[in-house]
């Protein structure tokens, strides 16, 4: 009491506590929140003081390390939701499927319209806020579920804030555009990133966004504006005769180049017969001639592209399950950003796939994601590599038989970077965050099985080595710190310590 500063040694007019041993296994403290004198106490941040203490008293008696108070846990629900839950049947509280929808939506979007077109897709409920001063500009959001209504019948909402500390509209502004006040030289996040697309993913991802833009154009103007916005690259080809207009055009994406370093540029034409600029300009401009003639093939892929976006999402996760063990070695905080897009490839693949034990694993490594204090990170190959993989399992969808071997690679791959963000967390000793990856990849091991059997295509860790260790093995030295952690976090080496906990005001404090 004296640490977290509602009794500090000494002051007789301090507030009157006692502690209750309720169990063998832990105590309960109980504190007034009125002084003897009768001056209400300081208790603004108080959680974050009773953490630091409670860290304290483990170290000094040995107990149990639990996990330190740094913002990385998303808001739970209240009292008053659980019990509403639990009267009407719902599976789950509505502040937890709203922040699932947000992170799936916000991790498929290459831009803030697809992000609420996302939103509205899922049956969710939008309210946008708008800036006063400038009536078109958006400033924040808020979502709601369906029938969850208050007294009033109204729509009970939950502002990005309320959901968790990285889903504020200007930090998910950060994933598409860097901010007003950002500084340029520091990059931002690109929709897709050329750099892990093979040739015929990046042709299929161009055909789609040139489509899409088209269909939301009026004219060249607009097209072109859609497509800078999607992170498109455009070169346009001007007329020898008449100046400004337009003839032709090019398009790529950053970081999409041959094999002698260049930008690999592809003509409208090139990519289907209906997006060759005479075309598309015909459509915006109909004569009498050419109106009503213009038919627009289906933008559906083919089995064949959706298993290529498959294969390169696969592989721009096993990329950047390597950079995190260079980043642990070299940066360890270069690590963190590739640890926060791990979650947008989870969400979306158990959105796009529909397996059970995705999604969980989806919803165990939440933690495990966000840096502390709600920190947005410096974006990094790694990171980039795997928003790429969730907007290309975004367009693909289900590619038909979820045991398919695309998706087994897919989910092999995702299971390393699980052991590896573990691992890294468990170095840098952020307990809770070790612990929520580690949950997730068990998660992940019974993905594709319709039973909670083993997975017979997948090693048990109680009995074989993990990708991890077969992939580290040919390494003179460990790349960081043995921990005498096994797969489920015991050890038989390691000394029984009482599993204690400290509550105070008669409750639990949970680690933020």
């Amino acid at each position: 009491m004296d640490r977290v500063g509602l009794a500090p040694a000494g002051d007789e007019e301090a507030v009157r506590w006692v502690a209750v041993r309720h169990a063998d296994d832990h105590i309960h403290i109980v504190a007034t929140l009125a002084r003897a004198d009768g001056v209400r106490p300081e208790v603004w941040n108080d959680g974050y003081r009773v953490r630091d203490a409670c860290r304290a008293v483990e170290e000094r008696f040995g107990l149990r390390s639990t996990a330190p108070a740094d913002r990385t846990a998303p808001r739970r629900p209240h009292r008053g939701e659980i019990e509403k839950t639990r009267r009407r049947g719902w599976a789950e509280e509505s502040r937890i499927v709203l922040r699932r929808h947000v992170i799936t939506a916000a991790g498929g979007a290459r831009n803030e319209a697809e992000f609420f077109a996302h939103l509205h897709a899922g049956s969710v409920l939008v309210r946008t806020r708008f800036n006063d001063e400038h009536p078109g500009e958006v400033t924040g959001y808020a979502v709601a579920v369906p029938g969850d209504l208050n007294r009033a019948g109204d729509p009970i909402w939950f502002g990005g804030h309320e959901l968790a500390a990285d889903l504020t509209l200007p930090k998910l502004r950060r994933r598409w555009t860097p901010g007003p006040d950002s500084d340029p030289s520091s990059g931002h996040y690109p929709p897709v990133s050329g750099r892990h697309l093979s040739a015929p993913t990046a042709r299929a991802v161009m055909r789609m966004t040139i489509r899409e833009a088209a269909d939301r154009s009026r004219s060249a103007d607009d097209f072109f504006h859609h497509l800078e916005r999607a992170g498109v690259l455009v070169r346009r080809r001007f007329s020898e005769h008449t100046l400004d207009q337009v003839t032709g055009y090019a398009v790529t994406v950053p970081g999409h180049t041959g094999t002698d370093g260049q930008p690999r540029w592809y003509k409208g034409g090139s990519l289907a017969d209906d997006l060759s600029w005479p075309r598309l300009h015909h459509r915006w401009n109909p004569t009498a001639e050419t109106s009503g003639r213009c038919e627009w093939p289906s933008p559906d892929l083919t089995d064949e592209e959706r298993q290529a976006f498959y294969d390169d999402a696969a592989r721009a996760t096993a990329y950047a399950t390597a950079q995190l063990r260079r980043y642990a070695v070299i940066n360890p905080h270069a690590a963190r950003d590739a640890a926060w897009a791990a979650s947008d490839t989870l969400h979306v693949a158990a959105r796009a796939l529909g397996n059970p034990h995705l999604r969980r694993a989806a919803d165990a490594y939440d933690r495990a994601a966000r840096a502390p204090y709600g920190r947005i990170p410096q974006p990094t190959p790694a990171g980039d590599g795997l928003r790429t993989s969730a907007r290309l399992l975004a367009m693909a969808g289900l590619i038909g038989d979820p045991t398919t071997v695309n998706i087994l690679v897919l989910v092999t791959n995702l299971i390393t970077l699980m052991e590896t963000v573990a691992h890294l967390h468990q170095a840098q000793q952020r307990t809770a965050q070790a612990t929520a990856a580690r949950t997730a990849g068990n998660h992940l091991r019974r993905a594709g099985q319709p039973s909670e059997a083993a997975t017979p295509w997948l090693p048990d860790t109680h009995r074989a080595p993990t990708a991890f260790d077969l992939a580290m093995a040919d390494f003179p030295m460990p790349w960081s710190p043995a921990t005498p952690e096994g797969p489920e976090g015991a050890s038989e080496q390691r000394p029984h310590r009482p599993q204690r906990s400290i509550s105070v005001y008669g409750t639990s404090r949970p680690a933020r």
